[in-house]
């Protein structure tokens, strides 16, 4: 290293050197960018969005995170079970029921760091299913069906009642927020559709662990056999009050949690026909738990 003395700015001459030879030496190993790579680079760093874009992409972002791109990476983790974090769904599914908020802080997380809201692992949706085909099982078992039967009410359920009915109203709930839920509408961001069917997936699964397996427990003491008796409906109808709105609330913080939404509140409205039903169901005597086992028999004759 090379000092340099001018006068009464030596001080000032060394330092100017010094950080030259510091800079020069980096940039031979590659530790530092130029100043305008150095720039793009902290501003691309993580595929974060400006505060005034409202979740929107560049365009150069969005081709590198298309939607076929992210189902393809999607579906060939589906089929590798050790790249699947099954802990952390599992983490996802107990605080559904306690906090559904902090899993959708998780969503931002995903967002900031790999661009996108909707999930990358399908560990959840596989432990989803393990969950349906169990809790059907129990069903067939407690409804007192065959092999066969129990294998066809296993197919509709996976098949109709979760994926037909989920991309039904994943698809639904997709236009609705993209059409009238936006505050700015733009090209340039929108509600993707693999959100909106994990926001319904969220939703779904408290459905399922109280409407397919918590009732179990009653079907044959309180809510089927002694359906005539005020307490057995009673029971069937509240867990069933429960599911629904349990559904309802997770589907509107789903929602509520994307902040380029507006009027999201509007999804709470069907809560008041649902308090509605419930008070004319238990007043008239209406068993919904009942009905729902005729419907598991028919549908499977």
């Amino acid at each position: 290293m090379k000092r340099v003395f001018t006068g009464n700015s030596n001080v000032f001459l060394f330092a100017t050197v010094q950080e030259a030879s510091i800079n020069s030496y980096r940039n031979e190993r590659g530790l530092v960018l130029s100043p305008v790579k150095e720039c793009c680079k902290n501003s691309t760093m993580l595929p974060t969005t400006s505060p005034h874009s409202n979740g929107a992409l560049g365009s150069r972002d969005a081709a590198r995170h298309t939607a076929g791109a992210k189902r393809y990476k999607y579906l060939r983790r589906l089929l590798h079970f050790k790249q699947m974090d099954f802990e952390f769904a599992i983490w996802q599914m107990l605080y559904l029921f306690t906090s559904p908020q902090r899993v959708y802080r998780n969503f931002h997380y995903r967002k900031q760091t790999k661009d996108q809201w909707a999930r990358d692992d399908p560990a959840f949706l596989v432990l989803l299913s393990i969950w349906l085909c169990v809790s059907t099982i129990g069903f067939g078992l407690v409804l007192e069906m065959g092999v066969l039967e129990t294998l066809k009410l296993l197919l509709w359920v996976v098949f109709v009642d979760c994926i037909g009915v989920g991309l039904l109203i994943s698809t639904l709930m997709w236009v609705i927020s993209n059409k009238y839920l936006l505050k700015h509408p733009s090209r340039n961001f929108d509600v993707e559709w693999g959100y909106a069917f994990d926001v319904h997936l969220n939703a779904f699964y408290p459905l399922l662990v109280i409407l397919h397996f918590l009732q179990l427990f009653f079907i044959n003491h309180l809510v089927v056999i002694n359906s005539d008796w005020f307490v057995g409906y009673f029971v069937g109808n509240t867990l069933w009050l429960i599911a629904i709105g349990y559904y309802l609330y997770i589907t509107f913080l789903g929602y509520n949690a994307l902040p380029f939404l507006k009027n999201t509140v509007v999804l709470l409205y069907p809560f008041a026909l649902l308090g509605l039903i419930y008070v004319l169901s238990v007043s008239l005597g209406w068993n919904f738990t009942k009905g729902l086992c005729w419907f598991y028999k028919v549908r499977v004759q």
